[in-house]
């Protein structure tokens, strides 16, 4: 475990600038630096990286981050790794501390794990030369020695114990944990994989932690993949991503299909920005660690019963973290073809002109929904809607969930202010300007509800800036965090919180690594971004960031008056209580200020 306050001093003395001027180049724009983003493929460059925050930021993909971010997003470091290598640019010694008992075990045995799954990687490799069955086999599905080597593809022998061969204490219990050799009754220990072609699974570092074994001809299962280990978790992990992140910036788009012979028969014919899913469906995780990458992501499935279905679990798990300007579209293939079968039939070009005419999420959403849902009548629009609502209700893209819903109301003929109150999404029935006369007025019906009003979220951004530029005030200044149910009031909680707490020293670059990574990290990073870069001394940032606070502590007085205000005059006609609020004004007069 790396010390926290040594984080905070290493970010401190390390210049972003220089550290992604090593990887990307950079030039001069006003106060920042600028160059077209490394995380997505642009012309225009909206990659800054700015060396007051010391932080950097795309404003078309949203990557954001401090120099220890970069490393680990695009030299795929991992975070001791990338500690490691700022400390020897800045000469520190990093100090490690063991947090939990067992710690340095547990990190030792993962190494050591680690070092298991290569060795066997290893060992397949070398069994693929002397199994000419195997090697026929890849050669008749048009795969070539190179490709065969890039991806490292192996075999696993027929024997029920050949990994004997490469591991002398085949008893070891590691060989179990990581899933290679499988204890049956009796004590019994055999090989998992036996007469298989092996695909290795790799991590964000390249590290092998899993593998796939796709069967010889016609057998079952057709793959086979590593069980979950403490190295490898299939909801996590994406075949074939190490190998095509470059591929997949230079190209704007990542394809998702569902075999590993797929990804590397697509890179043989020139499509290296293709990955798989590892025998389960399409997690929130793998669409969030693709999107991180590029702006597209085709989803590709056989056009059978069975391509729809996935495509359709892949549809629910996008949507929470899709965002406007994120594209996942859907990309059906001729009925019993696969993406190996296509390309080795009809090449690149083919492929890729089929992409580009992929059927958008949205497209694809209202389609599936109508074509269970006939909107041919009232009883099938009503049908309609009700499927549409909780699909909508996970997507977090407001510009898009607004042009699904008009779509819908085309579909259904009911207009968009009627669907904001069935769908309940945001903007809806307190959102109209032209409602019945019989609607009640918002304040009315907040009260009753229970629910409190929604403020505009800019306050609270202006807390959370202040608190950013100056994260020791967290520890001295009483600062409100409402609880509104907005992400910016969850943030700023969460940052309150973990500036009262932290007894380290205290900077900006810290509290952004900290977060990295987490439900947080993105509205920390687009606040920051958004900041202005002229210097502000600590003085300025300080009283901004009471004027902030007596800004927020106002505006609670003046919503607690407003409800008290309505309590005592609940008995009144409507008239009679505007009459009063108009005489009071925006802002009550409080008691001390009558009396004073």
């Amino acid at each position: 475990m790396i010390p926290n306050d040594f984080i905070q001093t290493l970010l401190a003395r390390v210049d972003i600038v220089d550290v992604i001027d090593r990887y990307v180049p950079l030039k001069k724009a006003g106060a920042n630096y600028q160059a077209c983003c490394p995380f997505h493929s642009e012309k225009t460059p909206s990659f800054t990286v700015s060396p007051t925050k010391q932080f950097y930021h795309c404003f078309g993909c949203g990557a954001h981050g401090t120099a220890i971010g970069f490393l680990m997003e695009y030299a795929s470091k991992s975070f001791p790794e990338a500690v490691e290598e700022l400390a020897r640019d800045v000469g520190l010694e990093v100090p490690r501390v063991e947090q939990r008992p067992g710690e340095a075990e547990r990190r030792e045995q993962a190494q050591d794990l680690a070092a298991l799954m290569l060795a066997a990687a290893r060992y397949y490799r070398a069994q693929l030369k002397e199994a000419p069955r195997a090697i026929e086999y890849l050669k008749q599905r048009g795969l070539t020695g190179a490709i065969a080597g890039k991806f490292g593809v192996g075999y696993a022998p027929e024997g029920w114990q050949s990994l004997a061969a490469a591991f002398p204490k085949y008893d070891d219990p590691a060989l179990e944990t990581v899933g290679l050799v499988i204890a049956g009754d009796g004590g019994k220990r055999y090989d998992r994989f036996r007469d298989r072609i092996m695909f290795p699974i790799h991590d964000s570092r390249g590290q092998v932690i899993g593998f796939g074994g796709r069967v010889l001809g016609d057998g079952e299962p057709k793959y086979l993949n590593s069980p979950e280990t403490p190295l490898f978790s299939k909801g996590r992990e994406l075949y074939g991503l190490f190998l095509a992140r470059n591929a997949i910036r230079d190209a704007g788009r990542a394809v998702v299909v569902e075999g590993y012979m797929d990804v590397v028969a697509l890179a043989q014919h020139g499509i290296e920005y293709a990955v798989a899913t590892l025998g389960t469906a399409t997690t929130p995780i793998h669409v969030q660690k693709l999107f991180r990458l590029t702006d597209t992501v085709v989803f590709c499935f056989d056009g059978d019963n069975a391509g729809r279905k996935a495509a359709w679990r892949a549809l629910e798990n996008t949507l929470p973290v899709l965002a406007d300007g994120k594209n996942a579209v859907f990309l059906f293939l001729p009925e019993g073809e696969d993406p190996d079968d296509f390309v080795r039939k009809r090449g690149k070009a083919a492929f890729e002109a089929l992409a580009g005419e992929a059927t958008p999420l949205s497209e694809f959403l209202l389609a599936e929904l109508s074509a269970q849902h006939p909107p041919t009548t009232s009883e099938g629009r009503a049908a309609l809607v009700t499927a549409v609502r909780p699909l909508l209700g996970n997507l977090k893209a407001p510009i898009l969930a607004a042009l699904i819903r008009r779509r819908l109301a085309g579909l259904t003929g009911l207009p968009e202010d009627e669907l904001r109150d069935l769908l309940k999404i945001a903007g809806g029935p307190n959102a109209r300007s032209g409602g019945a006369a019989t609607a009640a007025p918002p304040a009315h019906r907040t009260r009753r509800s229970g629910a409190p009003p929604r403020r505009a979220p800019s306050l609270l951004r202006e807390l959370i800036q202040g608190l950013l530029l100056q994260p020791v005030a967290g520890r001295s200044i009483d600062v409100p965090t409402p609880d509104d149910g907005t992400p910016e009031a969850a943030t700023l909680a969460a940052l309150v919180t973990f500036c009262r707490a932290c007894e380290s020293p205290l900077t900006t670059q810290g509290v952004l690594q900290h977060f990295a990574g987490g439900p947080h990290g993105p509205l920390l990073g687009q606040v920051l971004a958004a900041a202005e870069d002229h210097a502000l001394s600590p003085e300025q940032v300080d009283a901004q960031f009471r004027a902030a606070i007596d800004k927020l502590v106002d505006q609670a007085r003046v919503r607690a008056s407003a409800v008290l205000l309505e309590t005592r005059l609940e008995d009144m006609t409507p008239e009679q209580r505007e009459a009063v609020r108009r005489s009071f004004g925006s802002r009550p007069t409080t008691g001390a200020e009558r009396t004073g």
